[in-house]
């Protein structure tokens, strides 16, 4: 049986970048047949442009009220179930973290740095993921998730190790939704 709750409501992936959020979305939303965002990808569908553009034409603040508009519209269409997986900094923003709270369930894909960074090298995706201090990658990556995860945990019903593999972390979720 579905845990209540988890067809009729959205479900919201946070964490830092290359932490799974679009892989272990989708996946989950086409084992559960319901419909999937990607709030970054449908931003630069929105405007036409990727990320590092966006930023480097009308700066962060443009982005972030953005990024914010587009949370709130794919969780209205999303309002009878569906699968959003967030930008990396849309937890700064209180008014986000708390209406992701109330609107559906919220997953932190929680990611050590180490991984992050192997991922990130692997496939580093310069104009979806522009650098966001003048730091080295590590630098950076360290920074920003010592920084964002008390927002990632504030926004989360749930934290999941998202080390692992893609698979297992759907079961994990899978188990929490009784699905």
């Amino acid at each position: 049986m579905v845990e209540a709750g988890c067809r009729d409501r959205p479900i919201f992936f946070v964490g830092p970048r290359a932490c799974g959020k679009t892989t272990i979305g989708a996946r989950l939303a086409r084992r559960m047949a319901l419909p999937f965002e990607d709030t970054d990808i449908l931003l630069q569908r929105e405007l036409d442009a990727n990320v590092a553009q966006i930023v480097a034409e009308r700066g962060w603040e443009y982005f972030r009220e953005r990024e914010s508009s587009v949370l709130r519209e794919t969780a209205a269409r999303f309002a009878a179930g569906g699968v959003i997986a967030t930008g990396g900094g849309m937890v700064l923003k209180r008014e986000n973290r708390a209406f992701m709270r109330s609107a559906g369930r919220v997953f932190f894909l929680s990611v050590p740095v180490g991984a992050l960074l192997a991922r990130l090298a692997a496939d580093p995706k310069e104009t979806q993921r522009p650098p966001l201090t003048g730091l080295s990658s590590e630098a950076e990556a360290a920074r920003i998730l010592a920084e964002r995860e008390p927002l990632y945990r504030e926004a989360a019903h749930h934290v999941l190790d998202a080390a692992c593999p893609p698979e297992e972390v759907c079961r994990k979720i899978f188990e929490i939704l009784k699905y």
